[in-house]
């Protein structure tokens, strides 16, 4: 067996803190757990496993953005649907009524801001509510 020999390294202070931790727990010498952190770190399969690492990241984030577009696609099909109905079941004011009509709208649109300013400060999201009564 080869001498070792002494290496000097400059840590930050969390890093040394957790591998002093690290040590204490498992009743080894900071050393060894260092030497150990190395040679797996030069070891020919390090690349491996970074890259394994990366493409478990990358599968999770393409998950993620698939169910973003799910959501997405439920949101603009509703909308869709909603202005389809409105549109179909509102029938042209007079132009006598109109004026009323714009000015009722305006505070109708006000309220409804509000109430959705309330909703996401709350955090209550349709999907929810959805998945509730349908019993999912």
């Amino acid at each position: 067996m080869a001498k070792k020999r002494r290496l000097s390294v400059y840590l930050d202070p969390d890093v040394l803190m957790s591998l002093a931790d690290h040590a204490e727990q498992h009743q080894q010498g900071r050393s060894a757990i260092a030497e150990a952190i190395i040679t797996s770190y030069l070891s020919p399969d390090a690349d491996e496993r970074r890259e394994a690492a990366i493409v478990k990241r990358v599968d999770r984030i393409d998950r993620r953005m698939q169910r973003l577009e799910r959501d997405l696609g439920i949101a603009v099909e509703t909308l869709a649907i909603f202005v389809r109905f409105w549109l179909a079941s509102t029938p042209q004011l007079p132009e006598a009524a109109q004026a009323a009509a714009r000015s009722k709208a305006n505070e109708r649109y006000e309220r409804f801001l509000e109430a959705l300013g309330r909703r996401l400060a709350d955090k209550q999201r349709l999907w929810h509510e959805i998945e509730q009564d349908v019993g999912t």
